[in-house]
């Protein structure tokens, strides 16, 4: 069961403090009626479900997405992190969104969980990732009057890229845990977390790595008590939710390897070098950047980044980590849905 975890996300964490929180609204409420009319919907034989064609360079496949509830106004796409992570571990959103009226889509990238998974390493690239997205937006219908991407993690990594090439598309977004430099990144695990942890510990978990021994139970042995149980879900492995070990499990390592990187420490992979700092700026629709105090990634930092947006607003979830979704979850939820309730009245 440790080496499931391997697989989450881009990695990350935080252990400094933030600025202010975006003003929360309940999170609770009734749904009207029409939130259950699947009268103009083609998915309602599948629950909902639809399995979309991608066109890539190496031939068409199929990416798995699931609708629910329904909302002329709202409707929010969710980009799970990995990269080659997997939709199951948002299914906490079913306990908050469908009372606040909120219809979303649960999505497996490709290579992940429920669709197909190619073997060929040339699609494992962001451009090729932002052209998925796009292709799922249009055959969802998703538009500029309703639309609202939320990435978490590496999530946040092609939310951003998204918004940079297709923002015209966009109703609002959100940035959930995530950085906009993986340098920046990297430098936060090795000057603020690393420090942090037990030298001897650390100094094995290094080594570990330096000789490519990742699969070593030791390696997981060493930090789940000492990273993840502090920087990813903040509660003891043996207590997290079933939709995030069941997400875990599922998780395709050969995409996370080729991409994050063997180390759980930092990124090494083709995101090595990724950084949209100098860019953020050009983003202009309106931008809820959420963070957490004992994240991977630095809460400050990404308090800044709200700043640098035209239109930017930052949550700080101030008992959570990585997945704030889970550890700090009424606080997540809340802020959460009190911007996407603001953006729906516009």
């Amino acid at each position: 069961m440790k080496r499931r975890i391997t697989m989450l996300l881009t990695g990350l964490a935080l252990l400094a403090t933030a600025a202010t929180a975006v003003a929360a609204a309940p999170a609770t409420s009734t749904p009207s009626s029409g939130y259950f009319d699947n009268s103009d919907r083609d998915d309602v034989l599948a629950g909902g479900v639809k399995m979309i064609p991608i066109a890539t360079p190496k031939g068409t496949f199929h990416v798995w997405t699931k609708r629910v509830g329904n909302n002329p106004k709202l409707k929010v796409l969710l980009l799970h992190g990995g990269p080659g992570a997997t939709h199951e571990y948002f299914e906490a959103f079913d306990s908050f969104f469908p009372g606040a009226g909120i219809e979303y889509y649960y999505y497996d990238q490709l290579g992940s969980a429920y669709s197909d998974q190619p073997k060929d390493l040339s699609l494992w690239t962001i451009d090729r990732f932002v052209d998925e997205v796009e292709q799922v937006r249009r055959a969802l219908r998703l538009d500029k009057d309703n639309f609202c991407l939320l990435g978490h993690s590496w999530g946040g990594v092609l939310a951003i890229e998204y918004a940079l090439k297709y923002q015209q598309h966009l109703k609002c977004l959100v940035i959930s845990n995530m950085m906009d430099s993986i340098p920046a990144y990297n430098a936060y695990a090795k000057n603020v977390l690393m420090p942090a942890m037990d030298p001897k510990q650390l100094a094995e978990v290094q080594k570990l790595e330096a000789e490519h021994r990742t699969d070593n139970p030791r390696y997981m042995a060493i930090l789940g008590p000492m990273h993840y149980e502090q920087h990813v879900l903040r509660m003891p492995e043996a207590q997290w939710p079933e939709p995030v070990i069941r997400s875990f499990g599922h998780a395709n390592r050969q995409i996370y390897t080729l991409m994050q990187g063997p180390s759980e420490l930092g990124a090494s992979g083709r995101l090595e070098h990724w950084d949209r700092s100098a860019d953020l700026h050009r983003i202009t629709v309106p931008t809820l950047v959420i963070g957490a105090h004992y994240d991977t990634m630095d809460p400050k930092y990404m308090a800044r980044m709200a700043k640098q947006l035209p239109h930017g607003q930052f949550l700080l979830c101030p008992k959570g980590s990585h997945l704030a979704m889970y550890d700090d979850q009424q606080v997540y939820f809340d802020g959460l849905i009190g911007f996407l309730r603001g953006i729906e009245s516009e």
